[in-house]
């Protein structure tokens, strides 16, 4: 089941929760205390950004995830027009990050043990241009970088398949929906969530424990 039918029911039980409740909160987010320094930022995409979002937002270090679209020719792309597959964008996060705390070699460590690197425009149930998976380098540091890990990846002997993760110039982002922003955190109960974002999440949790933020 692609993730569009899910959010898009889940967006109408949203709305209507909000439209004729005031009791119902979304579960609390954790505070981190974490005092930031100068901060960088990196861009990732690797399958639905529910997913993405939410792990490097457990990692200390990381200020801030937020979802959105980078990586195609539409100016002010919605998620509607992202999920055409005309628009050329993936869904993307843009992490904020202080680099004193995680480096960014780390970020790519875990980016690439979070998901299936080798699957090839998609992760998991998520099929699609949209969901490739894509670093997007600001500078030749973070580009050599990747491609060095990549490569490490690929003769490692870790993947039976090639790493089909692209390495491109960073361009643009832009910002998704409000509603998409800490969308696992904030919608606990969506089936998706359940059976895909939080298995995901865990996963990475198991292998990274000295990386993740109090209380994660």
């Amino acid at each position: 089941m692609r993730k569009t039918f899910v959010a898009s029911l889940t967006l109408s039980v949203f709305i209507f929760i909000i439209s004729c409740s005031t009791t119902t909160k979304p579960n609390e987010k954790v505070v981190d205390k974490t005092v930031y320094g100068s901060t960088d930022k990196a861009y990732f995409a690797s399958g639905c950004f529910w997913c993405v979002e939410a792990i490097f937002e457990s990692l200390k270090g990381v200020k801030e995830a937020v979802s959105g679209y980078s990586g195609g020719h539409t100016k002010n792309p919605t998620y509607e027009d992202v999920n055409t597959e005309l628009t050329g964008h993936a869904e993307s996060v843009e992490v904020t990050y202080d680099p004193k705390i995680v480096s960014y070699e780390t970020l790519l460590k875990v980016y690439f043990a979070s998901q299936d690197p080798t699957q090839v425009k998609g992760q998991g149930p998520d099929k699609g241009d949209s969901y490739r998976s894509i670093i997007f380098y600001q500078n030749e540091t973070e580009k050599t970088a990747a491609e060095n890990y990549k490569k490490q990846l690929n003769t490692s002997g870790k993947y039976k398949k090639p790493i089909a993760v692209e390495i491109v110039p960073f361009k643009v982002f832009w910002k998704a929906e409000e509603y998409h922003q800490d969308y696992e955190r904030s919608h606990p109960e969506n089936p998706y969530v359940q059976n895909i974002s939080i298995p995901r999440l865990e996963r990475m949790k198991t292998q990274f424990p000295e990386l993740l933020k109090g209380k994660h």
